[in-house]
């Protein structure tokens, strides 16, 4: 099964090695036709130091603790 890879935001980095990434997804509403933003957070694993404000890409991996369960993609897209 691949593993998934979304795109966000970093929202926090007070943590060692660790930043929050909030995800926003968009979908259309079943009765009412109108698109809906919808957001979550993940917490990823970072040990390139990026900061809040960044977009990130995280792919997921199996657990590293005990809310940990993505880790932070280098890549040049990002």
């Amino acid at each position: 099964m691949p593993k998934r890879i979304l795109q966000g935001t970093v929202v926090s980095d007070k943590n060692t090695n660790t930043v929050v990434v909030s995800v926003e997804r968009r979908y259309t509403h079943p009765l009412f036709k109108k698109t809906v933003r919808r957001s979550k957070k993940y917490h990823a694993h970072d040990e390139s130091g990026k900061k809040v404000g960044d977009i990130v890409r995280i792919e997921e991996t199996a657990p590293i603790s005990k809310l940990k369960r993505w880790i932070v993609i280098n890549d040049a897209k990002a």
